[in-house]
């Protein structure tokens, strides 16, 4: 599984931006994909995830109400919806795909390159 994420960019504190994870491979529509950032000075955390069908989703406390995640599995594509974004949402974020649906980066197996987002106060 080859994962491509793009859409970053920089923004205003208030505005939007939508992040996508392209994937490449079949099996991707069998597994979970997360969002995970990684601001500068700090380690990796999680930010949101959704399960292979897309029925279950999971977010981190501090972007609940704000991000939202989908996928597509017909286009292999996932989604990262963020809106009312914060300067503290500054970071590299990155998606990542694996067989089990979780918050860890560590049941992650396939990462794409990251794609900076940058929110201006």
């Amino acid at each position: 599984v080859q994962l491509q994420a793009s859409g970053g960019g920089l923004v205003q504190a208030g505005g939007s931006l939508r992040l996508s994870c392209a994937a490449s491979g079949r099996i991707f529509s069998s597994y979970a994909t997360g969002w995970f950032r990684q601001a500068p000075g700090k380690e990796r955390e999680f930010v949101a995830a959704i399960n292979w069908s897309g029925i279950n989703t999971d977010y981190t406390d501090s972007v609940k109400g704000r991000f939202t995640i989908a996928r597509d599995n017909a286009k292999h594509m996932v989604i990262l919806q963020m809106n009312s974004l914060k300067p503290e949402d500054t970071a590299v974020y990155y998606c990542a795909a694996g067989p089990q649906y979780s918050a860890e980066v560590t049941t992650y197996a396939y990462w794409g390159q990251g794609t900076l987002v940058t929110v201006s106060s």
